[in-house]
């Protein structure tokens, strides 16, 4: 068991005692930058800072690489403001990038009167359409400042998941949600022929999602999913089979995903309809890694089987890396193993990692 999980089995998340403190001023500066850096790609900073933390980073280590990762990606501040936004106005400035200060600054109104829990219950319904804002990372700041219980990161996650907000528009509004099962759903999708190699518009992963709503036979594809209690349980599922057989970055964010899906839940009365948008994300995100097969019940549990170095070890591995998403994938899967008990996230975290092929 790592030192992150031993830490809180007894009570607290960090295995370091300064590392909260450090934390605490560490996310209260980076998190004043900008949700995103040159060009149009997402900061994940803040968030990863608390996923090294609770793997066991030093305070010494997460200074160092706060440094680093603000220097070699050149964040920047938010823009300069625009104009002030209000109740009346504020939706008007979605998907505007140019518009974070001042939904920044709406939203960090909104979270002084009313808390940031309940700012997300109260806002999130209107957001959750555009959930592939940056790619999903809005969704991932958000998660990670519930996590935190941090009010400050919550206005600054509503406002960056707005300024980049991202929805498919023009689903029939007579279209009868009937598909169940969304992992089927997904995997049917390797049947279309019109969906076969779709050339990438860009590498950037929001500019291919943006691109394939305008694609008429995945736009037949939206709005069918039932939005279900179960539906995260299944999805999880998938996107866990998905990258265990892919190891690929958009399958990487399929799994990450379902577990900030998980930390936002509570927190809304309807979470199934954000995992719905969510899923039709992955959708998109499917044709470009060219709509693998996804594995049989005996190689998934082959994988599950295979010898495994320790939690710890994983962990450290993860911790000296320089690469956001090794944080974001081995904190995301020893959160889900240790909700689910399935071992295969601990193979694709050592996997990701390179302790294992």
């Amino acid at each position: 068991m790592p030192q992150a999980m031993t830490a809180q089995l007894a009570g607290g998340p960090y295995p370091d005692a300064r590392t909260e403190s450090c934390l605490r001023t560490l996310i209260a500066g980076v998190g004043r930058y900008s949700g995103e850096f040159p060009v149009d790609l997402a900061n994940h900073l803040p968030m990863v800072l608390e996923a090294m933390g609770r793997l066991g980073a030093s305070p010494a280590r997460l200074e160092d690489y706060a440094e680093h990762y603000t220097r070699v990606h050149a964040v920047p501040f938010p823009p300069t403001p625009v104009a002030t936004l209000g109740e009346a106005t504020w939706i008007e400035a979605l998907g505007h990038r140019e518009r974070e200060s001042d939904l920044r600054l709406f939203f960090e109104g909104i979270v002084r009167k009313t808390g940031g829990p309940a700012a997300v219950r109260r806002y999130l319904p209107v957001l959750s359409p555009g959930v592939a804002a940056s790619a999903t990372h809005g969704l991932m700041r958000l998660a990670y400042a519930l996590l935190r219980n941090d009010d400050a990161e919550v206005a600054a996650a509503l406002g960056y998941w707005a300024a980049t907000y991202l929805a498919y528009d023009g689903i029939p509004k007579d279209r009868i949600a009937h598909v169940t099962d969304p992992v089927a759903h997904l995997a049917a999708m390797a049947l279309e022929p019109e969906l076969q190699n779709i050339e990438a518009p860009t590498h950037l992963l929001w500019r291919w999602i943006e691109a394939m709503g305008t694609i008429p036979a995945f736009q037949d594809r939206l709005g069918q999913i039932v939005a279900r209690p179960d539906s995260l349980y299944r999805m999880r599922h998938g996107a866990l089979a998905l990258y265990a057989a892919t190891m690929s970055f958009e399958a990487l964010h399929a799994v990450t995903g379902c577990h900030w899906l998980r930390l936002v839940s509570p927190h809304l009365d309807e979470p199934q309809r954000l995992a719905v948008h969510f899923w039709e994300v992955v959708l998109a995100l499917y044709t470009k890694i060219g709509m693998p097969p996804l594995p049989s019940v005996e190689a998934l549990e082959a994988w599950r089987n295979l010898p495994l170095p320790g939690d710890q070890d994983i962990a450290a591995a993860a911790v000296a890396s320089n690469d956001e998403h090794d944080h974001s994938l081995v904190f995301s899967a020893f959160e889900e193993y240790r909700h689910t008990g399935d071992r295969l996230y601990k193979v694709v975290a050592a996997r990701r990692v390179g302790l294992i092929a």
